[in-house]
């Protein structure tokens, strides 16, 4: 007995370790890819001038090429890989489900066609069609919860309707688009792809302010994770609010994905492939919220870099680069659940 308690400890302690180590490994590695993304361009800056910079120093060259055109667009690449990362965490954990990603389950498409409609059917730019934006995820996130509901809610049924939901919401978008100016829906086609180009101080603010508030909300409602993750029935014999804890981590992640569509457009699976590379990277930490986050933000920095420099002469939105990942993940995902039986 003595051996076995003293092996369940060796575990553990081996498995915090990790965890501690991927976290750390994850921040640095952002950090990195943070610094390179301000760093190169037309114009390269080494990086001790870019450090000088970031530490408030530097000439007023370097200033204003990191400062006002590359930091802002890194930075908002950064924060919404990590919001990204962290709702797509929250969704496929609490409904047990690896597809329950919210450019899967309609709740992207929800504040797609919320902004499209407000931009090419009323003319609503700027912070206007933010709101728009975030109305929508809010709104698609609702409804679908709302079909869903069977005496609770069940995470198939969820994401089946989600899907069926994201699907109508996509056709609302098409007619959108083929029935606008050309101009105009040039201009929501690029928004629809996701895309950091033209990002500035603008749009990097009220997306800072909102992740400071969400973040730590969502990582409060997220203390009642592992028991829900246990089912409905055991979780509600444990005393656990089963309904309470869920809306109100749904509610997170679902203004997450809002905040963070507003700020640089849907930008595809990057909710769906990053929490199960953070859970491969930290085995045995449940959600593994942080390192989601973190890794939705490397996949975002490093997704826009080869966007802007690595594909030729062309400048491509991030989305394209983050499609060409997450579509081969998802075609392997349900080639997988067939092979096991769980494909339907």
């Amino acid at each position: 007995m003595a051996g076995a308690v003293r092996e369940v400890a060796r575990v553990r302690r081996a498995g915090r370790a990790r965890g501690i180590a991927v976290r750390v490994g994850l921040a640095v590695a952002v950090a990195a890819a943070l610094c390179v993304s301000v760093a190169y361009g037309d114009l390269v800056v080494p990086a001790r001038d870019v450090l000088a910079v970031l530490l408030g120093g530097g000439d007023a060259g370097s200033r204003f090429v990191i400062v006002e055109l590359r930091l802002p667009r890194a930075l908002i690449g950064l924060l919404v890989g990590a919001a990204f990362g962290l709702a797509g965490s929250v969704f496929q954990t609490l409904l047990r489900n690896p597809l329950a990603s919210p450019d899967v389950i309609g709740v992207s498409s929800g504040a797609s066609a919320a902004a499209v409609l407000a931009s090419a059917g009323f003319g609503v730019s700027g912070y206007g069609l933010s709101a728009s934006a975030l109305s929508g995820a809010v709104l698609a996130a609702a409804a679908i919860y709302g079909l869903a509901w069977r005496r609770g809610v069940a995470g198939q049924r969820l994401v089946l309707v989600g899907i069926g939901v994201g699907a109508a919401l996509s056709a609302v978008v098409s007619h959108l688009l083929t029935s606008s100016d050309l101009s105009v829906a040039q201009d929501a086609l690029a928004w629809l792809t996701g895309s950091l180009n033209g990002r500035s101080w603008e749009q990097a603010w009220p997306l800072m302010v909102a992740l400071a508030v969400l973040v730590p909300l969502t990582f409060l409602a997220a203390r009642t994770l592992p028991t829900l993750e246990l089912g409905d029935d055991t979780a509600a014999g444990l005393g656990a609010r089963v309904e309470s804890g869920r809306r109100a981590l749904l509610g997170c992640a679902v203004l997450l994905v809002g905040v963070a569509t507003a700020a640089a457009g849907p930008v595809a699976f990057i909710a769906f492939v990053a929490p199960p590379i953070a859970r491969r990277l930290s085995p045995r930490q449940g959600a593994a919220l942080l390192p989601a986050a973190l890794t939705g933000a490397l996949i975002v920095l490093v997704a826009d870099f080869a966007a802007q420099h690595l594909l030729g002469s062309t400048q491509y939105p991030v989305g394209v680069v983050t499609s060409v990942v997450g579509a081969p993940y998802l075609l392997w995902l349900l080639a997988r659940a067939n092979r096991v039986g769980r494909g339907g």
